[in-house]
């Protein structure tokens, strides 16, 4: 079988790009192709050093910066792909690369990270967070956005199975798209995060990308009515200076750290805290394997890869949620955290190995060979 692998672009090594990596390892010999690709040269290893192919867009002006700035473009771009001499066609998707032109004897599965947030249920947010909810601009964007939704909801048919990346993005896809999809959560490196000393150390630790819709602030005042608690937040982006700002003696803002730093964190904090609606959220389950436990916000993915006290269940509580994304909320959920012994490092890395990346790759492949009709298996 000839493969073709589909992604939307190729910056960094983040979520669904270790998707794509353990991926391609399925299909070593596969082609890959991206709307754009700049990932340096020294970072390529997790995709096996390819040299991938790029739409027009790679040679636009800006376009390793302002990449964003194209989307009207993109849905264009992705159809000129030509994958007529491909058998099997794999999109890993969350904007628009499930929009590949297929023929009928073609098999294509699309991983969905998630269908477009922005066009879809979490427009208005997006819309707020950018300051683009009255005037010209702000209908022009909501025009664009409408052209998007009719665009992805045309060449949803196009896809002959989905494969959703937790539950929660399960349902989106029956709501956007009307199609049922099969879950398989992401792949978490279990064995890179790992275990360190027996005791924790007395700080919680948050690690994100500064954003408002991560909303790492009312983590930082959350912390400000506890000031003899520590706060250590890992990750850099826009919000950095606001945060910092407003961050009492007892928060540490660090900045982007490398990943051996990271994992030095998890590994000696007293617990992982996360406050955003995640698709899925990989980052609580490396903390969970390096066994700190989670006390994360009780939506989205996190519902899926944490798992509360509950004295009617068998299983080893690995973390708690708080149902309000508010700094009371969370003070709220550290006191009940405090008040629990009920989690344990052995637990929470036992949660984690049920999300390994040998798993991912098992599910995926048994998936896909389903699929493969008799005659090209």
């Amino acid at each position: 079988m000839k493969v073709a692998v589909v992604h939307e672009w190729l910056l960094v090594e983040a979520g669904a790009e270790k998707v794509l990596g353990e991926i391609l390892k399925l299909f070593p010999e596969a082609d890959l192709f991206c709307l754009l690709d700049f990932l340096p040269q020294n970072a390529r290893g997790f995709i096996g050093n390819r040299v991938s192919k790029t739409s027009f867009i790679q040679k636009l002006p800006f376009a390793q910066d302002k990449y964003r700035l194209y989307l009207p473009l993109m849905p264009l771009a992705i159809e000129q792909f030509d994958l007529s001499d491909y058998d099997l066609v794999i999109s890993s998707n969350y904007a628009v690369a499930k929009g590949v032109i297929t023929g009928p004897d073609q098999l294509h599965i699309s991983y969905i990270h998630s269908p477009m947030r922005y066009a879809w249920d979490l427009q208005f947010q997006y819309l707020r967070q950018a300051r683009l909810e009255q005037g010209l601009k702000s209908w022009l964007v909501r025009w664009l956005l409408h052209k998007m939704r009719l665009w992805d909801c045309r060449t949803a048919s196009g896809v002959d199975h989905y494969i959703a990346n937790s539950e929660f993005i399960k349902k989106r896809v029956k709501k956007v798209y009307g199609r049922p999809a099969t879950v398989i959560h992401p792949p978490v490196a279990t064995d890179y995060f790992t275990l360190g000393p027996d005791k924790r150390e007395d700080f919680y630790l948050t690690v994100s990308r500064l954003v408002p819709y991560k909303h790492i602030d009312i983590l930082v005042q959350a912390f400000a009515r506890m000031p003899e608690r520590r706060l250590v937040i890992i990750g850099g982006g826009p919000e950095e200076n606001r945060l910092k700002a407003g961050a009492g003696a007892n928060v540490k803002i660090l900045g982007h750290l490398d990943t051996d730093k990271v994992r030095d964190y998890m590994r000696r904090c007293r617990a992982f805290l996360f406050a955003a609606e995640e698709d899925f959220g990989i980052v609580p389950l490396e903390a969970q394997a390096c066994g700190a436990p989670v006390i994360a916000y009780g939506r989205g993915g996190a519902l899926e890869t944490v798992i509360p006290p509950d004295n009617r269940s068998k299983k080893e509580a690995t973390g708690l949620f708080f149902s309000q994304q508010t700094p009371a909320a969370v003070v709220a959920a550290l006191h009940a955290f405090e008040k629990s012994p009920r989690f344990t490092p052995a637990a929470c890395r036992r949660n984690a190995l049920n999300f390994s990346a040998a798993n991912f790759r098992r599910k995926f492949k048994d998936f896909v060979n389903r699929q493969i009709p008799i005659s090209q298996a």
